[in-house]
């Protein structure tokens, strides 16, 4: 069984893009979002195994968006993974403070990377 992941991005474009090559990949993306509410509301719907949540989103912090919808995983295994355009450098510091599982660049983005991410084989 692969994973299902929910997207959240405010960038329409990246939400396509990024759909479309993780479910060739073998991901299956059930979800995207643009904002925190929708978020929040997607994955209570869906109960995703992980979320990629863009650290910029818009006028919203998509590190406050990964802590509401890590306290909302209710004991399952759900993971968060952090996705920005910028580089990892720019938020090191909120990165190590947040709950999520990881960090991924954009331009790294795969399931390769995702797998990795997560420790999975």
């Amino acid at each position: 069984m692969g994973l299902c992941c929910l997207i959240v991005d405010d960038n329409d474009h990246f939400l396509q893009a990024a759909s479309q090559l993780l479910e060739r990949e073998g991901i299956d993306v059930v979800g995207v979002a643009s904002t925190g509410a929708d978020a929040l509301a997607r994955y209570e719907e869906l109960r995703p195994d992980i979320a990629l949540v863009d650290i910029d989103l818009g006028g919203e912090s998509g590190f406050d968006v990964a802590q509401r919808l890590l306290e909302r995983r209710d004991g399952s295994r759900a993971s968060v993974i952090l996705i920005s355009a910028y580089d990892e450098s720019d938020f090191a510091d909120l990165i190590d403070e947040s709950p999520a599982t990881a960090f991924l660049p954009k331009s790294e983005l795969s399931a390769r990377t995702i797998h990795q991410a997560l420790g999975v084989a």
